[in-house]
């Protein structure tokens, strides 16, 4: 008897619902046997609340119901990528957007200042301080945005790994070097062609900087995945993509032409700087020796056997000092540390691993706060 009561109970409170009610019960739910208050309770409710309840369809709806619909369910708070975009940037690569976007207004408002702060082969000599401050004077709107783009979402992955001393070692270093790299080029190509155009283009821009950045990422984390538009590459293909692009383009765009050797020579140095000169803290040692990071991995499979012999050359002149001393028994030679070569990839891996999920924890502990404190406030309400 009590449940077709309760049934009845839930029928009568379909008919009284407006509907744009929320949270209306189903036709399945109307046999629920739920806890449901004595009738000589409602009655009584009725009679005395009859005042307050309103009047829907000439029936008197039952204070209960109007309580139960007063405080709506608490919509769930959904992760949204837009949100976490503009969280988790560390002070450095922030510091640095803010002097990219400085420059560039700097520029825009005085632009005789690039005479002064961009890379001009024919004033460096005496202008030396263009050899750094190059890397950070963009000159148009969109290459300001790609580079305060780039530079926070590849700062954000490998500050947490390097650390910020690291970060910004490894930038200042990769953009003196390729602006090196960049003026002696420039010198060269006017003796050899006698054209002026090289010798009074204003250079200059953050891809270099960016580029190596790409390489970075390539060397921390090959095997991770990224989405790229409609595509996923793994990050070990990404400064090869960029390279390949940058030449392909540079044929059809002429104005891109100034920016191919900053892109180029930034993999480049921020290679060989990872490769030779960076000191592991895990290690004690110099650069990295895998073959997963070697020259030859930039590029197909097929074209290694010729450029291993190549790669050897350079090698030879970068740490031939420290071959020799490593075979009279000071340091480890690096030719006979093929087991270690997959242990550092293997460390390397680890650690781009406990990066991410470290940082995919977080991101669902603040969604998982944003939900709690949603829920608080509905109740309160």
């Amino acid at each position: 008897m009590s449940c077709a009561m309760r049934s009845i109970w839930n029928f009568w409170g379909i008919l009284c619902r407006k509907p744009t009610d929320p949270a209306i019960p189903s036709p399945t739910n109307l046999f629920a046997c739920c806890p449901a208050p004595p009738l000589a309770s409602l009655h009584c409710a009725g009679t005395a609340a009859g005042s307050t309840a309103p009047r829907i369809g000439g029936s008197r709806r039952p204070a209960a119901a109007t309580m139960m619909n007063s405080v709506s369910p608490p919509t769930p708070a959904l992760p949204s990528g837009g949100g976490s975009f503009f969280r988790g940037y560390t002070k450095l690569c922030k510091g640095l957007a803010v002097i990219l976007l400085l420059v560039h207004l700097l520029v825009q408002l005085f632009p005789s200042a690039v005479n002064y702060l961009a890379l001009i082969p024919a004033r460096t000599i005496p202008f030396a301080w263009n050899l750094i401050t190059a890397g950070y004077v963009e000159q148009t709107i969109p290459g300001v945005i790609i580079s305060i783009i780039g530079l926070l979402l590849f700062g954000k992955l490998l500050e947490p790994l390097w650390g910020t001393k690291e970060l910004s070692k490894f930038v200042f270093i990769v953009n003196f070097s390729t602006s090196m790299c960049v003026f002696v080029t420039a010198i060269v190509l006017y003796y050899v062609t006698q054209q002026e155009s090289y010798l009074y283009t204003p250079l200059s821009g953050f891809y270099g900087v960016l580029s190596g950045l790409l390489v970075g990422i390539k060397q921390l984390m090959p095997d991770q995945e990224l989405n790229l538009f409609v595509l996923k590459i793994k990050g070990k293909w990404i400064p090869s993509l960029v390279a390949l692009i940058s030449v392909v383009v540079s044929f059809f765009v002429n104005d891109l032409v100034s920016y191919l050797p900053v892109i180029l020579f930034g993999i480049y140095m921020s290679w060989v700087y990872l490769r030779y000169f960076q000191k592991r803290l895990e290690t004690g040692l110099k650069g990295d020796p895998s073959e997963e990071f070697s020259f030859s991995s930039f590029f197909p499979a097929f074209l290694r056997p010729v450029l291993d012999p190549i790669a050897s050359i350079f090698h030879r002149l970068l740490c031939g000092r420290s071959d020799r001393a490593d075979s009279r028994g000071q340091t480890l030679e690096t030719s006979s540390l093929t087991g270690s070569d997959s242990t550092e990839a293997n460390r390397r891996r680890e650690r781009g691993q406990r990066a991410l999920e470290q940082r995919l924890a977080e991101k669902l502990a603040a969604v998982r706060s944003t939900e709690s404190t949603s829920n608080d406030a509905s109740e309160k309400v």
